[in-house]
């Protein structure tokens, strides 16, 4: 497997990992600069030379992924016998710097309700490295020319049109994926609050609308679903930067989006 489909393989199972790369090379050395290892917790691929080199870019690359270092890290190499090594002795007789690159767990969010904001909420969101969800019961809201705008994401959009039960999607959606419902239809919002609550993997967990509606909503989870007060507080309601009041589609996505990336440092710290 190159080392680019093993990235890719990472980020679909949502598993950290860590890109090695020879980054430059003097004298004689086992392989050339640029020679790739992606190591994952428990597998790796391609290699970078193997020997010591190899062995202690693995050993450090799995502390890096267990203690969720962000930053790339830099490690010399001399190749000689008079050098004291962890795992033999490496006499090429050159130098090797060896590049340690983090490969975080992408996030995800689902945007359940496509409608003038869910497409401008989508319009900010797919210019973030992330795996962004289209969910939408109906079908002319999803076709190729009104999603043209998302052509050049820089996300991986994964559209989903569900014409019965939207909130089937939740069982679907990868771990910790951050829910934002928004639908045309406060029925299927409703449904939604009640599904997402009772869905264990999700993250957060937002709902647009007013307080009126919010309360209707939480007393219908707490008789109708039975929900606990503190599993429904895990739903935020309003959504969105407190400061920012505009009622246009793009002003509510600017906020939301603002607000889901607070949450996103929040999550980080």
């Amino acid at each position: 497997m190159t080392w680019v489909a093993a990235v890719a393989r990472l980020r679909a199972r949502r598993e950290p990992g860590v890109l090695v790369t020879v980054a430059t090379v003097r004298g004689h050395a086992p392989r050339d600069a640029g020679a790739k290892l992606v190591v994952g917790r428990s597998e790796t691929w391609g290699s970078i030379g193997g020997g010591n080199v190899e062995a202690v870019a693995i050993e450090r690359a799995r502390e890096m992924i267990a203690a969720s270092v962000p930053e790339p890290e830099l490690i010399d190499f001399a190749l000689n016998d008079k050098v004291t090594n962890q795992h033999g002795v490496q006499c090429c007789g050159g130098t090797v710097s060896v590049l340690l690159e983090p490969l975080p767990v992408v996030r995800a969010v689902a945007i359940f309700g496509v409608g003038h904001v869910g497409l401008e909420l989508a319009r900010i969101l797919a210019r973030q490295d992330l795996d962004l969800h289209l969910i939408d019961s109906r079908s002319d809201i999803l076709t190729e020319e009104r999603l043209g705008v998302l052509a050049d994401a820089v996300a991986q959009v994964h559209v989903h049109h569900t014409p019965l039960l939207p909130e089937e999607v939740l069982e679907e959606l990868p771990r910790g994926t951050h829910i934002l419902i928004m639908t045309h239809d406060h029925a299927e919002d409703a449904a939604l609050c009640d599904a997402a609550l009772r869905t264990s993997h999700l993250g957060s967990i937002g709902l647009i609308g007013s307080a009126a509606k919010w309360a209707r909503f939480r007393k219908r989870l707490a008789t109708e679903g039975g929900h606990e007060d503190a599993v429904i507080d895990r739903i935020k309601t309003p959504i969105g930067l407190a400061g920012i009041t505009g009622k246009e589609p793009a002003t509510i996505a600017v906020s939301v989006a603002a607000d889901l990336l607070r949450t996103f440092e929040t999550e980080g710290n």
